[in-house]
């Protein structure tokens, strides 16, 4: 097992990101989005992931299958087209470990299936960074979800954005995040939250120039082990 600077630890919160090797694309349609967040769901129980699952029900239905327990509480999440973050807790011993080696392992199978190709799709090991107060849930949180706004405003880590109404429009409504669950869309993928982390997530949401404003903040602090991603 790899060395941490903080150990995973139940009832800890913590931001998990990775990336694709090479900084590859890994969702190259949305096809490749909507499996990834089935597996968000799926992958989320101590029990084994069941392949079969994917064939016998529709995309929507995955989402209303029972779970045994689930490993981790997620509060937040963001699929990029080459890297991924997810904010959770732990809630079983080794969770996070454990789940974030489901989705990997099950995505990679998936995608490698498509494409005639063998081997690790993701970078290992991921990277996580403890949140150890409410300051850093705040940010971390931000930062999670104005991460698509590299896609729509690349400049907006330094502080540009030409036009804020027509970014705040494009990231509520980009689906492969939690963002839009917590600006009052109705979707199945809601069911990958954990409702007391939406609960304790809406407790302090802001307006999104202030979001923007947070995340920046977050994101030089993370920086150097986002860039470290090779």
């Amino acid at each position: 097992m790899s060395y941490r600077r903080t150990p995973f630890a139940i009832d800890e919160y913590f931001h998990c990101f990775n990336r694709g090797i090479d900084k590859r694309i890994t969702f190259e349609e949305d096809a490749h989005y909507r499996r990834f967040m089935q597996l968000l769901y799926l992958a989320n129980d101590t029990k084994s992931l069941q392949r079969p699952l994917f064939e016998h029900v529709s995309y929507a239905e995955t989402f209303t299958l029972p779970r045994k327990s689930p490993l981790v509480a997620i509060g937040a999440f963001c699929l990029m087209p080459n890297h991924i973050h997810l904010l959770m807790k732990e809630i079983v011993e080794h969770g996070i470990s454990r789940f974030m080696h489901k989705i990997g392992t099950g995505y990679a199978l998936y995608f490698n299936n498509l494409h005639d190709r063998v081997g690790n799709l993701f970078i290992k090991p991921f990277r996580s960074k403890h949140i150890s107060d409410d300051r850093y849930m705040h940010r971390a949180v931000d930062y999670v979800h104005m991460n698509p706004c590299e896609l729509f405003e690349p400049k907006w880590k330094s502080g540009f954005v030409k036009n804020m109404q027509r970014l705040e429009r494009k990231i509520r409504a980009y689906p492969y995040a939690s963002f839009p669950d917590y600006s009052g869309m109705v979707r199945p993928e809601h069911a990958i939250l954990d409702p007391e982390q939406v609960d304790l997530i809406r407790s302090y949401q802001v307006p999104v120039q202030k979001m923007l404003s947070d995340a920046r903040a977050y994101y030089g602090e993370v920086s150097p082990m986002i860039e470290n991603l090779k």
